[in-house]
């Protein structure tokens, strides 16, 4: 069996769209799937399941949508994704020690896409980089490096207007969630 981590967008914030994790849990137990464990309040669930990904991204949103009543989308990653996630960062130790010395927030995350970005989108986004916002892309995932704050940022709000469905996580809860995924 895979071993899946569904990454949920746009739940429990800004008291929309708010899914307790228990509920959020048996609706993933309901259609089968194995070992479910959520982490933290915005919408990651890890679980085992034979099933390809466009099935279960499919199953998943339709039953949260049935269970819960309003639509969520799910980005899909494997354990060996995310492992690679974490081994492939395109940022050196020094820009991060650097963006990390001017934030008092987090500044490295990952914006995954259910889609690799069409080449106009790579494009899009080059509008938005800047000297305290860079972003560096490798395959389904956009590695996001804030110098200042991601809720002030150009870059990280248009991320969210690609045509791909995606959701934002920082560096610390992906590694979390590996940790996790490995017990």
């Amino acid at each position: 069996m895979n071993i899946y981590i569904a990454l949920l967008r746009g739940i429990n914030v800004g008291g929309k769209n708010i899914i307790k994790m228990t509920e959020l849990k048996k609706v993933f137990d309901s259609i089968g799937l194995c070992e479910v464990q959520t982490y933290i309040q915005s919408g990651n669930v890890i679980f085992k399941s034979n099933e390809e990904e466009a099935v279960l991204q499919s199953k998943i949103e339709d039953n949260i949508e049935s269970a819960l009543g309003f639509p969520v989308k799910v980005v899909l990653r494997t354990l060996a994704e995310l492992e690679d996630i974490i081994l492939d960062c395109p940022f050196s130790k020094n820009e991060i020690s650097e963006a990390e010395s001017l934030s008092d927030k987090e500044c490295l995350y990952v914006a995954l896409l259910s889609t690799a970005l069409q080449k106009e989108k790579t494009e899009y986004l080059n509008a938005y980089r800047s000297d305290s916002d860079d972003y560096r892309i490798i395959g389904r995932n956009v590695y996001l490096l804030f110098r200042n704050s991601i809720s002030k940022s150009k870059l990280a709000n248009n991320v969210q207007k690609l045509d791909a469905a995606v959701t934002v996580r920082n560096w610390k809860t992906l590694n979390k969630l590996v940790l996790l995924a490995k017990e």
